[in-house]
């Protein structure tokens, strides 16, 4: 059965809408539960019954999916039961942080970082520096706001425990693991839905333990239960994750397509701002603080002159390629008809005093070899006739493709010079073209138009008009080149372009 792409456009519409709606009762349920009731035994057991739920969910999806890359996700399903295990050991002792307790959340944090590692490796041959420059950098910002709020109170207390390494560990690790969502986000598109609900799922846990350590530093003041609510949403946004047939590809190499720069750079702005309001929150600081926190702000600091210098590369080199693409033709790369009707005035002042000379060449019997062997060999012989043009000229001189098959050379010559190019010009023409058909024969008619140094101000419209008159006579003549001040000794004839010639 043919299904037609509206058809199959609707089908995927319902399929998304009834994944949504399954997730958001899979998600609001134990959360409406749980605030209702507002147990801390029923807290307990709806945190491990979503962990458990979690794993499940995990198993059951790699059965059905079959992922090329599943390691990953047991990762992640062993790093849910740690993770809750903590989170229950501190509801149950109202937040009297204990070895277990941190040991098991450690534990669940080395998991998720390590299948979030290894879900973006694929992705780190392919990401701008740039991203990984605004990760850190917003890492950085969190590095430095958990020195102050988290870190520092638990170095000075006075009665330090034997979780104090944990205490410090932990947030670091946070620091990372936001690192790591900030890099992932960069790199995703909104077609992997499985990696956004794991951005979710992330987010979840980094809020509920951020909530945890603030709670206990007597930072924040709250419910014992709305702490764990993140988490238990984190969970089903995992287990969703993995239902999700998006999971089958997470992990595998994929062309990642580089957005939300803009976001990023108000992101780190905000994490500037903060850690400049940071150190006041805070003072007086220690020694030992001012060390760490200027260490931080320093590195912030050259991370941001990093990145603004980088950004200005970019628009310069974007301005300058926008700037060559306008000023050159894009199969020849010599300059356009545009560009070459600027050349006198902007760029060639210093050969006012010089004679100058155009010559214009038009190539013998192209369109009857683009209509045989079709546009393709066309364009393979107007590029390869371009180049043996810029080959046999100065480099100095102006090259352009004035339109079609015609070209014209632009340069302070006299008549002699001129005369000496031209034959040159012609001879390179002599060898066949080796094109993707064969051998092509080609040759080439070319008109001349010479002015003093006098006549340097003259409109270039002049020349060009001359030089065509000069080419179409030596064509229809056969003669290979003509001059057009001897236009006079032969019968006046129109040129293609409708122009008579005259003599300079």
């Amino acid at each position: 059965m043919i299904i037609s792409e509206p058809q199959g456009a609707v089908r995927h519409g319902i399929h998304r809408i009834r994944y949504g709606a399954v997730f958001s009762v899979m998600v609001g349920s134990p959360l409406v539960i749980h605030l209702i009731l507002g147990s801390r035994l029923f807290s307990a057991l709806v945190t491990l019954l979503a962990a458990a739920g979690t794993v499940v969910m995990i198993g059951f999806g790699l059965r059905r999916h079959r992922p090329s890359h599943p390691l990953p996700w047991y990762l992640l399903a062993a790093a849910a039961l740690p993770f809750a295990g903590g989170t229950v050991l501190r509801e149950l002792t109202t937040y009297a942080s204990t070895p277990l307790d941190e040991i098991l959340t450690l534990t669940g944090y080395i998991g998720t970082g390590l299948a979030a590692l290894l879900w973006l490796r694929p992705r780190q041959a392919r990401a701008h520096p740039d991203v990984f420059l605004d990760s850190g950098l917003i890492g950085l910002g969190a590095l430095l706001a958990s020195w102050i709020f988290l870190i520092a109170p638990v170095l000075h207390s006075d009665t330090p425990g034997v979780n104090t390494v944990t205490a410090v560990v932990l947030p670091i690790c946070d620091a990372l693991l936001l690192t790591l969502l900030a890099h992932s986000l960069a790199t995703s598109s909104r077609a992997e839905t499985s990696l956004r609900l794991l951005h979710i799922a992330l987010a979840g846990a980094l809020a509920t333990d951020l909530g945890y350590r603030l709670t206990t530093a007597g930072t924040l003041t709250t419910d014992p239960n709305v702490p764990a609510l993140p988490l238990i949403g984190a969970y089903l946004a995992a287990g969703a994750a993995a239902l999700h047939p998006t999971m089958s590809t997470l992990g595998a190499p994929r062309s990642v397509r580089l957005h939300h720069s803009r976001q990023r750079a108000s992101a780190i702005a905000v994490a500037l701002v903060l850690s400049s309001l940071v150190p006041v929150a805070r003072a007086p600081l220690s020694p030992l603080d001012q060390i760490i926190v200027s260490s931080v702000l320093a590195l912030l600091l050259i991370g941001l002159l990093i990145r603004s210098e980088r950004a200005i590369g970019r628009s310069s080199r974007s301005e300058r390629r926008a700037r060559y693409q306008a000023d050159h033709d894009p199969l020849t790369g010599l300059l356009n008809r545009s560009a070459l009707l600027r050349v006198l005035p902007r760029d060639h002042r210093d050969w006012a005093e010089r004679a100058l000379c155009l010559l214009f060449i038009d190539l013998d019997e192209f369109k009857a070899i683009n209509d045989s062997y079709g546009h393709t060999v066309g364009d393979e012989l107007i590029a390869e006739a371009a180049t043996r043009i810029r080959s046999t000229v100065r480099r100095d001189d102006v090259v352009a493709r004035y339109g079609g098959d015609e070209f014209i050379v632009l340069a302070p010559l006299d008549r002699m010079e001129a005369t000496k190019m031209a034959e040159r010009l012609l001879g390179v023409f002599m060898k066949p073209f080796q094109l993707s058909t064969g051998e092509v024969p080609l040759t080439a008619s070319i008109g001349l138009a010479c002015g003093g140094p006098r006549d340097i101000d003259a409109s270039i419209y002049d020349l060009i008009r001359d030089a065509d008159a000069a080419m179409y006579l030596a064509k229809r003549r056969g003669f290979g080149y003509m001059f057009h001040d001897t236009i006079r000794h032969t019968p006046a004839e129109p040129s293609r372009h409708g122009w008579r010639s005259r003599a300079v």
